[in-house]
This record gives C-alpha cells, structure tokens and sequence, in this order.
C-alpha cells in the first residue's frame, strides 16, 4: 500500500513539473498611452510611433491610442511623429508583467 502511495505521488509530481517549461515563466511587459495635441489635449489620429530598441511601430487610433504588447522588461524610448507636428521622443522603463502607460503630447509646427 505505501508504495502504490509513493509510485502515484511521484508520478503527480512528476506530471506537475513536466509542465513547467520556460515559457510558462516568462512574463512580458505592455506599453501604451495616448497621442494628443498638446494645446488642446484633443486625441491626435494617424501618428507614427517607434519604438526603441526594436523599431516595433504603431500608428494612433482615431482616439489617438496605442499599445506595444510582448515586450521584454526593459527601457525603451518613444519617437512620434506626425505631418504638422514636432517630433517628439519619451524615455520609460517596461517592467515585467505590467502595462506602462505613456502619453506623448505633440506640439504643431509654427
């Protein structure tokens, strides 16, 4: 009886860990956030974003957001763009298994 017990606690042990594989452990960050228009906080549509180290880009929803998912943990600057806009660039840190956000104003061009 204690080694039936033994041989069935081993072999759920056993099916437990063998389901553990390095990718069931890796969790990965999210950024995102909203372009607006820095004077008068309207959503800016149709921006170009980048995304570094990758050169992953996106580009603004009609509601001016933006989403970067599966990222690894790490630092990353923002550029957008936009035809009649500054350029503008954002430094942020995407921790592990948390969603960032980062909203980038952009001023018009004069």
């Amino acid at each position: 009886m204690k080694t039936t017990i033994f041989t069935l606690t081993a072999a759920l042990c056993m099916a437990i860990y063998s389901g553990c594989t390095d990718d069931t452990l890796n969790i990965y960050a999210t950024l995102h956030g909203v372009v607006t228009d820095s004077e008068t906080a309207e959503p800016v549509s149709g921006a170009s974003i980048m995304l570094s180290p990758g050169g992953k880009t996106k580009t603004s929803g009609a509601d001016g957001r933006y989403e970067f998912a599966d990222l690894d943990a790490a630092q990353y600057t923002i550029t957008v763009q936009k035809s009649g806009y500054q350029t503008n660039r954002k430094t942020v840190t995407a921790v592990s298994g948390e969603s960032t956000e980062a909203n980038i104003p952009l001023t018009k061009n004069e």
